[in-house]
């Protein structure tokens, strides 16, 4: 097949899913234009799945441009998939929460605006995002609307995968699926060397050690503060010698997790504070404005619980990208210990993940990785991480 073209071109290995969506906008043209089309071909709610980094919302997005295409096709050029791909158009509505979940007051005020008739495109289209952090009221809300869509309306929704605990059977049964795969090292390191523009070594060695995870995979290959939190969690597992170095490491885990959600989020939530005062003419003077202040401070301080929640989910994502990594060394282990031949996910530490496999027990080490995927449940369950954090490195020190 081709390199993808247009908003396609953003989708990377990705061509069964690619197929199937782009077919689906080109049908989406036709009915448009009042021309007959096969059973199905197009249809008003789609579930995109796939493993973290993906492209679910990547893929979410271009189909949505598709649909809003003056071509039909996701050319890239004209003003629907300009301005759909720019998060601008008129007509979709992107959910992308920043908390931990979708509240049922979102949801319902997203299908009410959703029930209108599109405005400047072809279609209405609402693209969730998170679509496994809705909660059971904002599924119920959902659910309605996708039972009794409007003629013009699409639902693009995106989680991990089509599992009960991630989608509700009752929504996962009225969508069409779209499983996306894992991308393959060889397309993940072409599009960080004609896209990003890097030298094809460190292009390859991004994409051999980030776990099919593009966005990540870019930021390895351009973030020097990305590549020494890897290399902070990578030496973990042999350097856990003495019982202080069980705190040390879980503490390690935690302060970087903190440090890289605050660092994201400091000089963005400030401007969201102060635009927010400025919008509510709580920093104006004279008379008349004390109650203008108290207005203003009230919703400065449902912001913060916002930004807040916010904060949260940033420090849980990236406590669980280092957990993935550690999981990986593991299974990187047991791989070696084996001799199975299996691609390695930590190729360039090798050496270490040798010295492992001559040390440790195959069930050492398998108790080693049920220890951080029991740690990456927790805290999924909202268990404080630095206490599920302390009690894994506790069982990796003791294997």
């Amino acid at each position: 097949m081709s390199a993808p073209i247009g908003v396609w071109a953003e989708l990377v290995g990705q061509e069964p899913a690619l197929e199937t969506l782009s077919s689906a906008a080109r049908a989406a043209a036709k009915i448009v234009a009042g021309e007959p089309v096969a059973p199905g071909a197009m249809t008003h709610a789609w579930l995109l799945t796939g493993p973290p980094g993906s492209g679910r919302s990547v893929a979410a997005r271009a189909f949505a441009a598709a649909l809003e295409c003056s071509t039909g096709t996701g050319c890239g050029a004209c003003p629907g998939c300009r301005t759909t791909m720019a998060g601008t158009h008129a007509d979709v509505r992107l959910v992308a929460p920043e908390g931990l979940s979708i509240s049922v007051a979102e949801m319902r005020a997203l299908v009410q605006a959703a029930a209108r008739r599109p405005s400047t495109g072809d279609w209405q289209v609402v693209v969730i995002e998170d679509a496994d952090r809705l909660t059971e009221g904002a599924s119920n809300a959902l659910l309605k609307a996708v039972e009794e869509p409007p003629e013009r309306t699409v639902f693009l929704l995106c989680a991990p995968s089509d599992h009960p605990d991630d989608v509700s059977v009752t929504i996962r049964s009225r969508c069409r699926l779209v499983p996306l795969r894992t991308p393959p090292p060889e397309a993940i390191a072409q599009v960080l060397m004609t896209r990003d523009g890097l030298e094809a070594d460190r292009a390859q060695w991004a994409a051999s050690v980030c776990g099919g995870h593009v966005g990540r995979a870019r930021r390895l290959a351009t973030d020097e503060a990305t590549r020494q939190r890897r290399a902070t969690v990578l030496r973990i597992p042999l350097g856990l010698r003495r019982p202080s170095d069980v705190f040390t490491c879980a503490d390690q885990l935690i302060s970087a997790a903190e440090a890289d959600a605050g660092e994201e989020s400091k000089v963005r939530d400030e401007s969201e504070r102060s635009e927010l005062r400025t919008a509510m003419g709580g920093d104006g003077i004279g008379k008349g404005v004390a109650g203008a202040k108290r207005a203003a401070e009230a919703a400065v301080k449902q912001l913060e619980k916002r930004q807040k929640s916010r904060s949260t989910r940033t420090q849980r994502d990236t406590l669980d990208l280092s957990l993935i990594d550690l999981a990986a060394f593991y299974r990187d282990v047991l791989v070696t210990t084996a001799r199975s031949g299996a691609t390695l996910n930590h190729p360039d530490h090798a050496s270490e993940i040798e010295s492992a496999a001559s040390a440790w027990t195959p069930e050492s080490t398998l108790r080693r990785l049920e220890a951080v995927l029991e740690c990456r449940e927790a805290i999924g369950l909202n268990v404080k991480p630095r206490i599920a954090v302390e009690a894994m490195v506790t069982t990796l020190r003791q294997g």
